[in-house]
């Protein structure tokens, strides 16, 4: 199934997607894990109903690899490859890894390099998603026909150490494509969060830290799960 497919069904459920972020390292709050296993982690969270998963295989700053990409694709449901995509070959290692999207960061990737990643990520049958945090850089978006969408909340060129939230979902989520799966990304704290960025439009929340942070993460998760009015979504 599609990434974008995924979240759809979860809107047409009257719900917004939570899209649990696998990630090991935070630079802001170093280790996430405290000495738990992220591949029983993901595979808790599919139990919780969380219908897509995103994997940050980053590892200098975020402590992430390949191996644990292959092992959460194995949970059943997609996968996004959350890294630094900024050649072809990153697109081929992503498919034999299992994920079905990939990550294309528009703040940290020149627009002739991403536009060249998108188009070959779709030739290979791979879903791209197009990383925002500018009305430039949606503008682009737009350009691109992108049918999978993410507003950081956050700056990544920074590593995300701001405090960003979802009023950058809410600025910019009038100007992407028609049609378009918006996911609002990073700056996810609260189920307050959660539904300020439903309202603004957003499909689906992506959601790491808070999650990792949680004292029972099964709970957090339930609570991060805004109701989306039916209407509003797109077709699966």
């Amino acid at each position: 199934m599609r990434f974008s497919s995924a979240i759809l069904i979860e809107n047409a459920r009257g719900f917004a997607a939570v899209v649990p972020d696998i990630k090991c390292v935070s630079p802001k709050h170093g280790d996430l894990l405290r000495g738990r296993n992220p591949v029983e982690t993901a595979r808790l969270l599919v139990r919780c109903g969380a219908p897509v998963l995103s994997v940050v295989t980053e590892r200098k700053n975020f402590g992430g690899s390949l191996d644990l990409l292959r092992a959460v694709a194995e949970t059943g449901v997609p996968v996004l490859r959350k890294d630094f995509i900024v050649e072809e070959a990153q697109l081929h290692e992503t498919i034999e890894m299992g994920a079905a999207a990939a990550l294309l960061i528009c703040a940290t990737t020149e627009p002739a390099v991403l536009i060249k990643l998108y188009e070959r990520a779709l030739k290979l049958g791979l879903e791209p998603l197009v990383e925002v945090c500018t009305a430039e850089e949606m503008r682009l978006a737009r350009e691109l026909g992108a049918g999978l969408v993410g507003v950081n909340n956050r700056n990544i060129a920074s590593l995300e150490l701001d405090s960003g939230g979802p009023s950058r979902t809410a600025q910019l989520a009038e100007l992407a494509p028609e049609h378009a799966v918006l996911i609002s990304e990073s700056g996810i704290l609260s189920a307050q969060d959660a539904r300020l960025a439903v309202e603004a439009g957003a499909n689906a929340v992506l959601v790491g830290t808070a999650l990792w942070q949680a004292d029972d993460m099964a709970a957090m998760y339930q609570s991060l799960r805004a109701e989306r009015r039916e209407d509003s979504c797109g077709q699966p």
